[in-house]
């Protein structure tokens, strides 16, 4: 169930790393509440990870959701705001997406 919420917090982290996109987008009342999403999910996302620690490892627990926010907020940025896609930053997702699973593998 933890990793669950690991995996939750992570995505969270993600969410609010768009809102700071979004944000810097936007003007105007649109900018305070993007900055206003961000506060929420960051407060989400850090209370979600809290409660994934308390049985899993810190250490793993924290790269896991450093990585899925990494990963994710790419992934985002490609889509979604039309960064590059280039070869190499693939690549280093894909590795930090392996990393990411075999941490899992290796947790207890």
């Amino acid at each position: 169930m933890n990793w669950i919420i690991l995996i939750i917090a992570g995505l969270f982290e993600v969410a609010f790393a768009f809102c700071l996109g979004k944000a810097k987008e936007a003007t105007g009342n649109e900018m305070y509440m993007w900055y206003a999403g961000f506060v929420v999910t960051l407060l989400i996302s850090m209370g979600l990870l809290i409660k994934a620690t308390q049985s899993l490892p810190m250490g793993t627990a924290y790269a896991v959701w450093t990585g899925i926010g990494a990963v994710g907020t790419v992934l985002v940025g490609i889509l979604v705001f039309k960064e590059p896609a280039t070869f190499l930053r693939l690549f280093f997702i894909t590795t930090l997406i392996c990393s990411i699973i075999g941490l899992k593998a290796v947790s207890h």
